[in-house]
């Protein structure tokens, strides 16, 4: 029967890049206690009156910008834009009409008109030529005078109408018609720009991406205008908020890298995590004389939900003294997920320096410095530490160093590689 033999005798030292431990002026990290906050939370309400007739999400879920939230009930507007939209196509034909001006064939008939009242008017005053004439011989009446005389006047006026219309429709249509059908139309397209507003404004919807941390309403409630419908708060990146002495407010600027870690993550222990200060209140609490600071880091997303929520307990190490020597390490060469962080020192053999053996040094870790970490811990300047090959070590720890194959893993990356073992 064979006996088991540890992998490492099996398969020969496990191979592994190393980087120096080097010593530089940095400045020393103070430690402050802060609250993890959104860097956006919105309560959403709506902007006009309605009932509800639909709500499409619950507590927690994840929506996305515009995603609708909730909807009223729009039959009532949906009948006035159609009605809208209705009366605009005959808006739309009447100025169509006064565009095209009149017909060929309405200027024919226009014509034919007059020139029959002008033969009816041309009969009616030789007519009353002849009757003056009789009149003057005595042959006829003087009431067959005037009878003449009045058809005579209305067969003047009739042509002068005729003539009218038909001078009105060889000029074509008056400008200040098309103008006024013109604005009516425009008038109208107004008004169904604002019903679909209207309608549109029946849909509550997500300013933003983010996530769903209280509900405020349900189907068949009546909500009115600004009434909340949803609170939504922005994840992707969030904020630390810390009240920092004013002793050290001085120390920090907008940029300011910090380090953030963040027990509260059910499995996890999220140490080392990068962050920016993004804000630097100028107002003190008066009573405490502490200034507010916001660090902001980006979250991470597993299974489709956020790892750091708001309301969470975070330490945040900032860099709020004078420059003092300190020992830095590659952000890589820090293993995270045990009971502290740790590094591996690389001790090489009496025969060949590039085999050896790694030894693990818990570490506490520092302030960030241009890709480096401060540590302490039973540490030199000028050690070799294990930057790849050293997330899954076990005993007895034989190494030999090989040229480096991959990109640096970042310190979150580390925490990830972490929850596999």
């Amino acid at each position: 029967m064979a006996l088991a033999v540890p992998a490492a005798a099996q398969f020969g030292p496990a191979p592994v890049s190393v980087a120096p431990v080097v010593e530089h002026e940095v400045s020393a990290g103070q430690t402050f206690v802060g609250t993890v906050r959104p860097v956006r939370r919105s309560t959403i309400g709506s902007a006009v009156d309605g009932r509800v007739v639909e709500v499409m999400v619950e507590d927690g879920d994840q929506v996305k910008k515009d995603q609708p939230l909730a909807q009223l009930r729009t039959a009532t507007l949906e009948i006035e834009l159609a009605a809208a939209k209705a009366q605009l196509d005959v808006m739309q034909h009447e100025l169509e009409e006064w565009q095209n001006g009149p017909r060929r064939e309405e200027i024919d008939q226009a014509k034919a008109n007059m020139l029959g009242a002008q033969a009816r008017m041309e009969y009616a005053r030789s007519k009353l030529k002849r009757i003056q004439s009789l009149v003057e011989r005595r042959a006829a009446s003087e009431d067959e005078l005037e009878d003449a005389t009045s058809a005579a006047e209305a067969a003047v006026q009739t042509y002068a109408a005729a003539k009218a219309v038909l001078d009105l429709a060889m000029a074509g249509t008056r400008p200040e018609k098309l103008a006024q059908a013109r604005a009516k139309v425009a008038v109208q397209q107004e008004e169904i720009h604002r019903i679909e507003d209207q309608l549109t404004k029946h849909t509550i919807v997500s300013p933003f991406d983010g996530e769903v941390v209280a509900k405020h309403t349900e189907v068949g409630q009546w909500i009115t205008q600004g009434q909340a419908v949803a609170e939504v708060v922005e994840l992707g990146q969030v904020d630390v908020e810390v009240m920092v002495l004013e002793d050290y407010v001085a120390y920090l600027r907008i940029g300011t890298p910090a380090q953030v870690e963040i027990h509260a993550v059910p499995g996890e222990m999220f140490t080392m995590i990068p962050g920016k200060v993004t804000q630097v209140i100028a107002q003190a609490d008066l009573r405490s004389r502490n200034f507010p600071v916001k660090v902001r880091l980006d979250n991470q997303l597993v299974h489709g939900r956020y790892l750091i929520k708001p309301g969470m307990f975070a330490r945040i190490s900032l860099p709020i003294s004078k420059l003092s020597k300190s020992l830095l390490v590659p952000k890589d060469a820090v293993v995270l997920g045990g009971p502290s962080p740790m590094v591996y020192i690389f001790e090489p053999s009496a025969k060949d320096p590039k085999s050896g053996r790694a030894r693990p040094v818990p570490v506490q870790l520092g302030t960030d410095h241009e890709g480096s970490v401060c540590v302490t811990g039973d540490l030199k300047a000028g050690q070799q530490v294990i930057v790849e090959g050293n997330e899954r070590m076990r005993p007895p720890f034989d190494v030999r160093i090989t040229e480096r194959a991959g990109q640096p893993r970042t310190a979150v990356s580390s925490v990830q590689a972490a929850k596999g073992r």
